[in-house]
């Protein structure tokens, strides 16, 4: 019987122009897992404000990360679900299984992807959402469309998915072997930034679990890295809107940071599987002049973990018990 592995990341638009910008956030902001406000409400403010003002603006972000022909997020996906499939034909050789990667929002998109591998005969699907702390503005987002897909058809396959990997071992080995990394090519900085996205406080007051997944894996990470607590410091990036996110942000941490005296400054975004605008031009750009205009001297970006061998290894770890289940 054949498998299908499919990787979900986020998105990104076809290309860093206004018209595949506002594509890709029309798609994007318009679910109601992304943005809990009354529909008609957010669309006024989507479609009048958002799409016609930001589109450029995100655009002209996009266009200083981009890479040759393909966006980082797009290239570091693939690459790792490429690395994964060649890991998974030496484990498992006697097994047909293939991977894909798969986007929530734009192309390929996650219905196309399933569609094409039945197509392919695969007859038994892992879904894996590349978020490795759970939220419903990105997890369950994911879940909503497999379900989609599947309420439409008649003859529907054995499927399972991993909700997620906040504290999986070889996850957290990952993070720290990056970070180990780092600090012998250029040295450790006076105090580590852990930056995460950050959602609605409303959101965790409601019961969603992505705070405590947060903390967890930052918890997780200082303890295996040895790190005393005023060595290290949590915060959340990318809010949206006036309305309360969890705190404290990053961009008034870093300001912080560098007006009481910090000189260097490591950062590291873990709930990132691969680098994207949040990473490459939020913190590596904006976070990085902010901590300097205020008088620090030395911000290091850590990089996502991207498709590195650590990476791939954890995901054919999430993907094993898949495998070795005996299907009937």
């Amino acid at each position: 019987m054949k498998s299908a592995i499919i990787f979900i990341n986020l998105g990104t638009p076809v290309a860093p122009d206004s018209k595949s910008v506002r594509a890709f956030l029309r798609s994007f902001l318009a679910d109601k897992r992304v943005v809990e406000v009354p529909r008609l409400i957010w669309y006024v403010i989507l479609y009048l404000i958002i799409l016609p003002f930001r589109s450029p603006k995100v655009a002209a972000a996009y266009r200083q990360i981009w890479m040759p022909g393909i966006s980082p997020l797009r290239y570091f996906s693939e690459a790792l679900v490429a690395g994964v499939q060649n890991k998974l034909n030496i484990e498992f050789p006697d097994q047909d299984v293939e991977t894909a990667l798969a986007m929530t929002y734009g192309e390929p998109s996650i219905a196309k992807t399933i569609s094409r591998m039945r197509d392919n005969g695969c007859q038994r699907f892992l879904f894996i959402p590349l978020f490795p702390q759970y939220s419903a503005t990105t997890t369950a987002a994911v879940h909503d469309q497999i379900c989609r897909y599947f309420a439409g058809c008649r003859d529907i396959p054995e499927w399972s998915w991993v909700r997620d990997y906040h504290d999986h071992p070889l996850y957290i080995e990952a993070l720290a072997d990056s970070v180990r990394r780092h600090w012998q090519e250029n040295g450790q900085a006076e105090k580590l930034l852990i930056s995460f996205h950050g959602i609605p406080r409303r959101n965790v007051d409601l019961g969603d679990p992505y705070l405590l997944h947060c903390e967890t894996t930052a918890q997780l990470l200082v303890n295996a890295l040895g790190l005393k607590p005023e060595s290290w410091q949590l915060s959340f990036q990318s809010r949206l809107g006036k309305a309360e996110w969890l705190q404290p942000y990053t961009d008034k941490t870093v300001i912080s940071l560098a007006e009481n005296g910090i000189k260097k400054l490591d950062a590291m975004c873990p709930a990132f599987a691969a680098e994207c605008l949040e990473t490459l031009e939020e913190i590596d750009g904006e976070a990085n002049e902010l901590f300097r205009e205020h008088g620090g001297e030395q911000f290091n970006y850590i990089p996502c973990l991207n498709n590195n061998s650590q990476h791939q290894d954890l995901m054919l770890a999430l993907s094993r018990d898949f495998l070795k289940k005996n299907w009937h």
